[in-house]
Formats: structure tokens, C-alpha cells, sequence
């Protein structure tokens, strides 16, 4: 019959004894371990001696009153140390991160007429909400946003959709007016009944073609069979402006980018016979799970579900 080890009653709980053993190699004294551990000077002897007779080998040698590592137990020391330490700090770091969830992150991908124009007051009421939350700005358009939802790279994206793919849900929450931006001065900033037809001897400056504005635009005057022609193709509706005021060509915009300062530089008159308003509003993956900051952010977008917002909201008062 084989030789029966000898079982040690610490055996079966190996934590209590290793930490038992990180304190006194900690504070070097048995009564200080102790009652750091809220135990009896006897109970923390038993812890030790029992796992230095299970690891055969003894870790200690006493000095004095003091208890010194031996060569073996400050290599149990190191290993033991951060394991401890962090058994000991798992609840804090539990509770910590529990926290950290339900602050968390939000990412949103949106294009730079959405950020710059559209964002700004929701973005600021968003924070005032939910400051403990990292709130990432994805400025992206087009496909690269959409790969972006469907990858999981962000919760939502903010923008404008003509075409909505069906693994996609768009809710549309403002409506924007199109408009004719030219100089002061410009034959078409005074002509009364403007049509489409009068835009033809001008150029055009507009967004690249690939973007959903140069599309639109194109489709609109091909289905009035009206031609036209475009001066420039530049990205960032604070350049086409800029570009417009300095009578580099006409534009067409929609009026989410026409400020108070820009009455100043430019004439905006209202297209809205010809072209239709554009929508902005929340793009969602089908199926997805919003975290709870990120629903609260729809939800701060929602309010305003679907508000008709244009440049003559603001003291313009033709039509």
C-alpha cells in the first residue's frame, strides 16, 4: 500500500496561507501581520508553517524579533505579491469597472457639415448630461461611416441618407431647405422669380461627385433637362462658401451651413421649387444593442423628430 502523504488542514484554502505570509515578509513581525489580517499572532504562525511544510522548504528565518525571507521565500514573495494584492483589490477593480461600463464610451460617426453645423448644441447638452462619458467624433461620410456602424467601429452615426440600405434603420430628425448661394451683387441675387434655368450661364462650385450633395444635384437638373456646368469641385461647405464670396462661381447648399455671419458675405435665396429638403437624422444598425449612453443620445436627438429648419428661420423672409 503506498505511502499516504500528510494532508495539512491549510492546504485545502491556499489563499489564506499565502497571504498570511505576504504580510509577515511585508511588515517583518508575525504580531504586525496579525492584525493587519484581523486574525491571533497563533492562527498567522499556523498559516506559515503550513505552507512552508507544504512547499518543503522553509521561508523565514527569524532575526531578533524580526522574521527575514530566506533565499526560497522571497522568491515565493514575488510571485505571491502581485497575485495577492490582486485577489485582495479585485472587489475595488470589480466596482471600478462597473462604473467605468455604465459611464463608458460613445462613438458616433458623422460628416463635417453634421459635426460642424449640426452637432455642436447636442453635443454640448449631451455632456452637460453624461460627463463622465468619452464621447468619440468620428468625422467619416458616405460608405466609410456605413462600414464603420456595420463593423461595430461606432454605436450611431448622425447624417444625411437618400438610399437606406435594409440593414440599416434611418430616422430622420431635421429637414433642411436647399439653397442658391451667390455674392452680393451677383446677377441672381435680385432676379425675381428665379428658376432653375437662370443657374445655367454660372458655374457651379460643389462637393465632389462622389459625396451626396454633387449626386443630387446632378439628378435634379438632368430630370428638368436643364444644363449646367461646374466651376470647381472642393470639400467643406465653409470653403465652397468662402469660395462663393469671393465670386469664384454660385453653389448650392443645403441651408444646415448658412450662419448669421454669412449674411453678410452672401445672398441665400431658397431652391426649394426644384430641389427636395434634405434630411438629417440617426443611422442604426438593424438588430444592434445600444448601450445606455448611447440610447440617451438618440434620445436627445429625437425631441426635435423631424423640425423644419432654414436659413430664413433666422430673419430671412422671402417665399
Amino acid at each position: 500500500m503506498a505511502e499516504r502523504k500528510p494532508r495539512f488542514y491549510y492546504k485545502g484554502d491556499r489563499l489564506k496561507p499565502v497571504r498570511a505570509f505576504c504580510q509577515v515578509a511585508r511588515l517583518g513581525s508575525v504580531t504586525r501581520a496579525a492584525e493587519a489580517l484581523f486574525l491571533s499572532q497563533p492562527a498567522v504562525t499556523l498559516q506559515v508553517q503550513a505552507l512552508e511544510r507544504e512547499l518543503g522548504t522553509p521561508l523565514f528565518e527569524r532575526i531578533g524579533r524580526r522574521f527575514s525571507l530566506t533565499r526560497e521565500g522571497q522568491l515565493l514573495y514575488d510571485l505571491a505579491r502581485p497575485l495577492v494584492e490582486g485577489l485582495d483589490g479585485l472587489e475595488a477593480e470589480f466596482r471600478s469597472k462597473i462604473k467605468g461600463l455604465k459611464a463608458g464610451e460613445l462613438h458616433v460617426a458623422a460628416g463635417s457639415s453634421t459635426i460642424l453645423y449640426l452637432l455642436p448644441t447636442l453635443v454640448q447638452a449631451f455632456r452637460e448630461q453624461h460627463p463622465e462619458v468619452q464621447l468619440v467624433l468620428h468625422n467619416v461620410t458616405g460608405q466609410d461611416g456605413l462600414g464603420l456602424l456595420r463593423s461595430d467601429g461606432v454605436d450611431l452615426a448622425v447624417g444625411s441618407m437618400l438610399d437606406v440600405p435594409t440593414d440599416l434603420a434611418y430616422e430622420p430628425v431635421y429637414s433642411f431647405d436647399p439653397m442658391l448661394i451667390c455674392p452680393p451683387g451677383h446677377p441672381l441675387a435680385e432676379k425675381p422669380d428665379l428658376r432653375l434655368e437662370d443657374l445655367s450661364p454660372y458655374g457651379l462650385i460643389l462637393p465632389p461627385r462622389r459625396l451626396t450633395t454633387y449626386r443630387l444635384v446632378d439628378l435634379v437638373f438632368q430630370q428638368q433637362r436643364v444644363p449646367y456646368t461646374v466651376a470647381l469641385e472642393v470639400g467643406g461647405w465653409e470653403v465652397i462658401k468662402q469660395y462663393v464670396a469671393m465670386g469664384l462661381g454660385i453653389s448650392i447648399v443645403t441651408s444646415i451651413c448658412l450662419t448669421e455671419a454669412d449674411k453678410q458675405r452672401l445672398v441665400a435665396r431658397s431652391l426649394a421649387d426644384y430641389f427636395p429638403p434634405r434630411s438629417y437624422g440617426v443611422v442604426m444598425r438593424k438588430g444592434k444593442y445600444l448601450s445606455p449612453q448611447a440610447r440617451d443620445f438618440v434620445d436627445l436627438v429625437k425631441p426635435g423628430l423631424f423640425q423644419r429648419r432654414d436659413y430664413f428661420d433666422s430673419g430671412h423672409s422671402e417665399r
